[in-house]
């Protein structure tokens, strides 16, 4: 991959190659170089041409150091400026020839593409009103009129360019961002709902160690491990997410499945409907963490109580539902934040999460584009 210095080298000596290729066209041409009369006014001005546009488009300014300005204009629009402006007298004396017409609309090209219109506009404005008072001057409008149109093409051609690549940069800076955030929004989900859990069980049991109930502190330490445990699986899932590698949603679910089995000691079936396909990994995360927030619900406010875990393949749209009858025995209590994160990751994706009381049980279903 080139890096942003070759690159901008390799762009110099692209630029220095194109100025030199001029001028040797110049040369060339009729009229060519000479020593008096009109044949020194045609090197002269292919010199002042080819300086000028080389200080306004070649990198003269080191990074981190401001542009340079003259009376509030940056040098580079200026050296411009004199180009179309020498580039215009050229054409009158060179009787239109291609090289200086060339040079002109590269000029007029250059501040389209490089500067913003506030900087490039006058230098289009300057060799549009140089071409004018030369054709008045010369008295042939008809060949400067076209030379004119050609001037406003190259501009619009050269600003559109402009205006694409400015686009393409903002989009790659929103997708970084959007990034960014979905990779916060992960590691603060693992800390929130694993550290802050671990703190609270492990504070409890020093407590209890000062007070000599190591019998309820070891529990503590035993619940303490095991949110460390499933933080860590869930730091896994959400590396793999970001890696793209998720395992398909059947057996991540099946594997959720399985934790609350072992766990809990009730079953939590797994059953799934339609075409099995893989979904955007945002997609497949949101379900996996919808499920796994449900599941643990279950655990912590119904216990005692099997789950049951449906996922549908529908056209257009992914369906989860995770179901639970009522237990018993009372569970703890919970201020249902969990949800509310879920309801936020569907909505993100263009989603719905509905949560509540059903059939005497408890339900949570999500439903999101896929």
């Amino acid at each position: 991959m080139a890096t942003p210095g070759k690159t901008t080298r390799s762009r110099a000596v692209l630029r220095v190659g194109l100025i030199v290729l001029f001028v040797i066209a110049q040369a060339a041409g009729r009229p060519g170089f000479g020593l008096s009369g009109r044949g020194l006014a045609v090197a002269s001005l292919t010199l002042a041409v080819a300086v000028t546009v080389a200080a306004g488009v070649l990198p003269v300014d080191r990074e981190g150091t401001p542009r340079r300005v003259v009376l509030g204009i940056p040098v580079k629009i200026l050296s411009l400026c004199l180009a179309a402006v020498a580039s215009v007298v050229l054409i009158e004396v060179a009787d239109a020839s291609s090289p200086a017409i060339a040079a002109l609309l590269f000029v007029v090209g250059a501040a389209a593409v490089r500067h913003p219109p506030r900087h490039s506009v006058p230098v289009a404005v300057v060799a549009l009103v140089g071409l004018l008072v030369g054709g008045a001057a010369s008295g042939d409008m008809a060949q400067d009129l076209s030379l004119c149109l050609s001037v406003c093409s190259a501009y619009l051609i050269m600003h559109t360019i402009a205006l694409r690549r400015a686009t393409r940069k903002a989009e790659a800076r929103e997708a970084v961002l959007a990034e960014r955030a979905r990779i916060a929004r992960e590691i603060h989900d693992i800390l929130a709902h694993s550290l802050s859990a671990q703190i609270v069980h492990l504070e409890g049991a020093r407590l209890l160690l000062r007070a000599d109930r190591a019998g309820e502190a070891l529990e503590r330490v035993d619940r303490a491990r095991e949110l460390a445990k499933n933080g860590l699986e869930e730091a896994r899932r959400a590396v793999a997410a970001l890696r793209e590698d998720l395992p398909p949603l059947p057996v991540a679910l099946r594997a959720l499945a399985g934790e609350f089995g072992t766990a809990t000691g009730r079953e939590c079936a797994v059953e799934v409907s339609g075409p099995e396909r893989r979904l955007p990994p945002e997609t497949e995360l949101a379900i996996v963490r919808t499920a796994q927030e449900a599941i643990t619900n279950v655990r912590r406010h119904a216990p005692g109580s099997p789950a049951l875990v449906r996922l549908g393949f529908r056209d257009g749209a992914c369906e989860l539902e995770v179901v639970n009858p009522a237990s018993e025995v009372p569970g703890t209590p919970g201020g249902g934040y969990g949800l509310v994160g879920m309801r936020e990751r569907a909505e993100l994706l263009g989603g719905t999460l509905e949560a509540g009381e059903s059939d005497g049980g408890f339900r949570v279903r999500l439903r999101v584009p896929a």
